[in-house]
């Protein structure tokens, strides 16, 4: 069983990359975002309180994201693996995950967090907001928000998984493809 950790900063690529390695590797592909979305979409008593906390550009709390997560990880019980996109966000999640996974015979094999400069990433926000309605996508003040979110929670999640020997990181500049490639050798290395 693969279980991948992506993550880097809002517009890093996550999703898109997710895309390509959930058929490469046939995992399940949990997406926080798209659990949320869902969520929200379907009016869930989760949903209701998560789109509270996106609205203002914030993380949603550790308590809301993880019961979402863990929901999905028990539905897809046959899974070859798990492509984590967006979660865990901070120490207390990962930890979450952990003992989560860890209770359910699971373990993280790899976290690779795809890495860009801020300017990058704000511009390319910007242009999804235009298309996808996500209303934290077309506001550059709620764009920065959700970065410095990330410096003061996430960006921490580095030394946790390096200690694991399980941080990898990898370029997300340039094309699609190349970006692939470059996930791809990592997980191959495995």
């Amino acid at each position: 069983m693969i279980n991948i950790v992506l993550f880097g900063k809002p517009g890093a690529g996550k999703g898109t990359q997710a895309n390509f390695l959930k058929k490469k590797y046939s995992l399940i592909h949990i997406s926080t975002g798209d659990l949320f979305r869902y969520n929200i979409k379907n009016k869930t008593e989760l949903g209701k309180l998560a789109k509270s906390f996106m609205d203002k550009g914030d993380l949603v709390p550790d308590k809301v994201t993880i019961k979402m997560l863990e929901e999905e990880v028990k539905r897809n019980t046959n899974a070859k693996g798990f492509l984590f996109d967006g979660f865990p966000r901070t120490k207390s999640q990962a930890e979450a995950l952990d003992n989560f996974l860890d209770k359910n015979k699971m373990e993280i094999s790899a976290t690779i967090s795809l890495e860009a400069k801020d300017n990058v990433l704000i511009k390319r926000l910007l242009e999804r907001g235009k298309s996808s309605g996500r209303i934290d996508d077309q506001n550059e003040s709620k764009i920065i928000n959700r970065f410095k979110e990330y410096n003061e929670k996430t960006a921490p999640l580095k030394a946790y998984y390096n200690d694991q020997n399980k941080f990898y990181t990898v370029s997300g500049i340039g094309s699609i493809d190349i970006i692939t490639n470059r996930l791809v050798e990592v997980i191959d290395s495995l």
